[in-house]
């Protein structure tokens, strides 16, 4: 036999695929804990999506593709009055509730943002919902989708615990696309099968590189690029369900497989079964929209505020100790070019506190920063160092803290105490403390949307665990249709 061909028996599908599909598939073992997270995180993340609609550079990405098309019984877009097909509708979701960098984060070895998952959970379970001759009369409840929410979480975020994409230069938006394709082939029917065949479609469409996240190209793209992976997913749901066959060794085939391709040869790393645990410890970004590695610098940042904020001339340095996954991701000099570019500088988010007491998504448009030259002359006042003790416990599963310190030093050779902040009040260490600022920031938030006559009616629904998941989707999504 020649040693010169490929063998073409087709193989069985990677274990990983199969861990994934097996966790959708089944019932998930109810925590109280983990859905009583997911409500907040579906009302946090809805709240995220209604306030960037107040921003044109986000709502011009909204709607049909088609100018005055329209889809009888397709899927709704909270805040909107726009009703397309699934596909679109999760792009239009995903863009809103990712554009202020405001909804939740996951941070290990990878991070991303596991409510970007909304987008396709959301779009699709609207769709079956008010479509029940083509599923079977099936109904699907504001429960089913807070559930969907805890897998797509899970999926995500274990996936990251243990492997860096960033390191190979690569967008962990390629984790949303893969969680979202395997909920959402669920929540259309699909089988275990079609969940392998739809997850495979997933990771063989690679990844996105990072470079519009970072100096010197960071852009708007990272703001619709969950939209983006959420609109892909539902698509690859549907065609999979549609009959079209997976790729069983997407990620272990030699040479033409996303590890050999992609992740320079090496498997993917786990250190935990798949269950609730991201969902139970995700964190929540409640006060600053701000990228989550810089949210204990902010709160720091607005502690020294009233000690520094008659003496911003007077500064001579600004010590910050930090975490080296935030030296690497969002320490930057030199000008800053757009918004996007202003919520991943470390520098600038520790800046606009000093001077004014608080960070706000406005905080970061063109109009505030120009005309505010202190910014910038703050910048170039610190000094960034790397505190390994946060890095360590920044990785370390019982602890993830998400470490900042800053201390100022004067001119006259005086310098205010350092301002240690090594849990962010999103942070499950503080949710005792912060779920009544996130529910107030969802109050805020629906109020740039809606009536307040309304908002109230929202939200005595939203806090009412039992009568919330009681709710068919459909339903809930009609209380924010505009």
């Amino acid at each position: 036999m020649s040693t010169n061909v490929d063998i073409n028996e087709r193989p069985n599908p990677d274990q990983e695929l199969i861990r994934i599909a097996e966790y959708v598939s089944n019932d998930l073992q109810r925590s109280k804990v983990a859905f009583e997270t997911a409500r907040n995180c579906l009302i946090d993340t809805l709240g995220c999506g209604f306030l960037a609609l107040r921003y044109p550079e986000c709502t011009k990405h909204l709607g049909p593709i088609m100018a005055n098309s329209y889809v009888i019984n397709g899927s709704r877009v909270p805040g909107t009055s726009f009703e397309m097909d699934p596909v679109k509708a999760a792009w239009d979701i995903g863009c809103m509730v990712r554009w202020l960098d405001f909804n939740d984060t996951w941070l290990a070895a990878e991070w991303g943002h596991p409510s970007d998952n909304l987008g396709a959970i959301l779009a699709v379970s609207d769709y079956v919902c008010r479509n029940p001759n083509l599923f079977g009369h099936k109904k699907l409840y504001v429960r089913d989708m807070l559930e969907a929410m805890i897998k797509a979480h899970e999926i995500q975020g274990v996936l990251a615990i243990k492997n860096s994409f960033n390191k190979v230069g690569l967008d962990h938006v390629l984790l949303v696309r893969v969680a979202s394709t395997a909920v959402a082939t669920k929540l259309l029917g699909g089988s275990t099968e079609q969940i392998v065949d739809a997850v495979s479609q997933a990771w063989v469409d690679g990844c996105s590189l990072r470079t519009y996240r970072h100096a010197p190209n960071a852009g708007s793209r990272k703001s619709w690029a969950a939209g983006d992976a959420t609109s892909r997913a539902v698509r690859l749901a549907m065609i999979t369900l549609k009959g079209e066959m997976g790729i069983p060794t997407v990620l272990s085939a030699p040479k033409w497989g996303y590890y050999d391709v992609l992740f320079k040869g090496n498997q993917f790393e786990f250190d935990r079964d798949y269950g609730s645990y991201v969902m139970e410890n995700v964190l929540f970004k409640i006060s600053y929209p701000a990228e989550f590695h810089a949210q204990t610098a902010v709160e720091a940042a607005v502690i020294l505020h009233p000690l520094v904020a008659n003496r911003l001339d007077e500064i001579d340095k600004i010590h910050v100790n930090t975490h080296e996954s935030a030296i690497r991701i969002i320490s930057k000099e030199g000008p800053l070019a757009n918004p996007a570019d202003r919520d991943h500088c470390l520098q600038y988010m520790i800046a606009v506190p000093l001077i004014s007491g608080g960070l706000t998504a406005d905080h970061y448009e063109d109009s505030f920063h120009h005309r505010n030259p202190m910014i910038d002359k703050l910048r170039s006042k610190m000094v960034i160092n790397e505190e390994k003790r946060y890095s360590i416990d920044y990785l370390d599963p019982n602890k993830r803290s998400i470490a900042n310190a800053i201390t100022i030093s004067f001119k006259d050779g005086t310098s205010t105490e350092q301002v240690e902040v090594e849990y962010p009040i999103g942070h499950k260490n503080r949710r005792n403390e912060g779920i009544p600022v996130l529910e107030n920031k969802f109050k805020s938030n629906l109020a740039t949307r809606f009536p307040a006559g309304k908002c109230a009616d929202i939200f005595e629904i939203c806090s009412s665990q039992n009568k919330l998941e009681e709710m068919l989707v459909s339903d809930f999504v009609n209380l924010f249709v505009t």
